[in-house]
């Protein structure tokens, strides 16, 4: 049995004096070793029981969604592929709605109080759709490929540092105690693998896995099988009746027997036309004027705050935004205020440096500064020819490049715009020199950071590179308590905003439009599809 972390009785203190609320409470126990109902014991509770009606077995539920190319899960670059390879490839840990971690495949964890050891245990009873048991073995070759930094676009390679040596898994970080479990000692304290293992890329493989398409013999834990993979038209999941899911008697589920993303194309009003023809049960997600039409057809709506946002930002490894005068003048000629109330009217007015307010991490810094005037004056005559900004087709992304843009043009600095249909955009999104990003959640902020603007990393998009910020990021990773974290991310945040990285508006409200028959698909922070959750009523003129 796992023992308790020294800093989760300090959370609970911190809880109960009301310096913590309950999800930040339940995000950090957590992430610390400590499993759910452990942790609310902690605080004098007992998990919730579950209410509602009972789930209903069978039938098939159709969500819009993009369907992209699926590949190599490390390589997955947007939440989409992830969310049908989560159908048969489970993760290590889930981040669950309220905030914390659960285990999947891990049964538990257990960092020191140094973080820079963590225990892996890994859950009994659990087999590949081949028949063969999951062992501490076949995680050891999934912490290899996450760890390798020799495989272009690999994202996990980042998260996985402390593993490391010369960008390859340091084979003495890792030993096998037995076959269900592992013991981690870290090169350098890092506090943020758990959170690591929760992301989209980081779904586990049998060893035999050659890095070819997952869905041509699939070979997987999870309860469903691909069966229909039109790229741009839909991806059809179905239940794998052949054998019983090993998570039923522990997550309860799956529920329904086949699940189809449908792709109705790009804007909202294709997904509305759907969903009024019965084309469809549910949306991936509801934006924009869309919202209220989904509202007004009688379709349920949830919502939920979320570190998702736009990052519009500038290729500084490349001559025109080389110059940092160039990028502080494109952030002063933009109030991110007036963004927010054209885009995305109520939400959260962003900083420029990617940390959200819903990370536990999160130091809050004074509001951004915006002078056209000072712009335009700080580029003295530097920039000489017309930008262009550049969009995905999906209608909150353009509109907020619109308003980005708009500003720009009116305080003297000449930006055209170009929006591209997704089979153009998807495959090049790095290397726009002058575009907006859509970026999804993390757990937390030093996640993002270690992703997308440590220097050379696969998802660095902006290439910025700084050694003072990647050895802050260093000692960041290494502070367990995300309190104390925050004074080494104030630095961070400072140094992003003073570079000019980034003109990062505001922070998304996630919503999520389900038919009345659906139940158990509310939006997740971290767009992450729950399969075994989801179940549907059958049809009214059913017998």
């Amino acid at each position: 049995m796992a023992r308790i972390h020294p800093f989760a009785r300090t959370h609970a203190q911190a809880l109960q004096t009301g310096h913590l609320s309950r999800r930040e409470f339940l995000a950090r126990v957590t992430a610390l070793g400590i499993a759910a109902p452990s942790a609310l014991a902690l605080i004098g509770e007992r998990a919730a029981a579950q209410g509602g009606p009972a789930p209903v077995r069978g039938g098939t539920l159709r969500m819009q969604m993009a369907t992209l190319p699926l590949c190599d899960p490390r390589l997955a670059d947007w939440p989409e592929i992830g969310n049908v390879l989560r159908g048969w490839l489970e993760p290590l840990v889930n981040y669950t709605p309220d905030g914390g971690f659960e285990g999947v495949l891990l049964q538990d964890w257990e960092m020191n109080d140094t973080a820079t050891t963590l225990t892996l245990r890994v859950r009994r009873g659990i087999s590949w759709s081949n028949g063969d048991p999951l062992i501490a073995e076949h995680i050891r070759f999934n912490l290899r490929r996450w760890a390798d930094g020799g495989v272009p676009g690999n994202g996990m390679a980042a998260l996985m540092r402390a593993l490391q040596s010369e960008g390859r898994l340091d084979e003495d970080a890792v030993t096998v105690k037995d076959d269900h479990t592992l013991h981690l000692t870290l090169r350098h304290p890092d506090a943020t693998l758990i959170a690591a293992f929760s992301e989209y890329t980081a779904l586990v493989v049998h060893p035999s896995y050659d890095g070819a398409d997952p869905a041509v013999g699939p070979l997987g834990t999870g309860p469903y099988l691909p069966v229909e993979n039109e790229v741009g038209t839909r991806q059809v999941l179905e239940r794998d009746a052949a054998r019983p899911w090993w998570g039923t008697a522990v997550f309860g589920g799956p529920w329904l027997d086949r699940i189809e993303y449908i792709d109705s194309g790009a804007g909202a009003a294709r997904s509305l036309d759907f969903a009024q023809r019965n084309l469809i049960d549910a949306v991936d997600q509801s934006v924009g004027d869309a919202v209220p039409q989904f509202d007004g057809i009688g379709w349920v709506r949830s919502e939920v705050a979320s570190a998702a946002t736009l990052a519009v930002r500038f290729r500084q490894d490349l001559p025109q935004f080389s110059d940092r005068r160039i990028r502080r003048a494109l952030q002063q000629a933009v109030s991110n205020v007036t963004v927010r109330d054209i885009a995305a009217p109520g939400m959260t007015v962003g900083e420029n440096h990617h940390v959200a307010p819903v990370q536990p991490d999160y130091a809050p810094l004074p509001p951004t500064e915006h002078d056209p005037e000072g712009a335009l004056a700080l580029l003295q005559d530097s920039l000489t020819a017309p930008l262009t900004l550049v969009s995905l087709d999906d209608a909150w992304q353009a509109l907020t490049c619109d308003a980005v843009a708009a500003q720009l043009n009116d305080a003297g600095i000449a930006v055209e715009r170009k929006i591209e249909p997704g089979h153009a955009y998807w495959p090049q999104w790095r290397d726009y020199p002058f575009s907006g990003t859509s970026w999804t959640m993390r757990p937390l902020g030093v996640q993002v950071l270690q992703l997308a603007y440590r220097s050379g990393a696969a998802w660095n998009e902006t290439g910025f590179a700084n050694d003072a910020f990647d050895a802050d990021l260093d000692t960041a990773l290494g502070i367990a308590d995300p309190d104390a974290r925050k004074v080494i991310m104030a630095r961070l945040e400072r140094t992003l905003q003073d570079e000019g990285v980034l003109i990062q508006p505001f922070w998304r409200t996630l919503m999520r439009h389900t038919s009345p028959r659906v139940h158990g698909a509310d939006i997740q922070p971290t767009l992450v599809h729950r399969h075994h959750e989801w179940w549907i009523d059958p049809p009214a003129d059913a017998p």
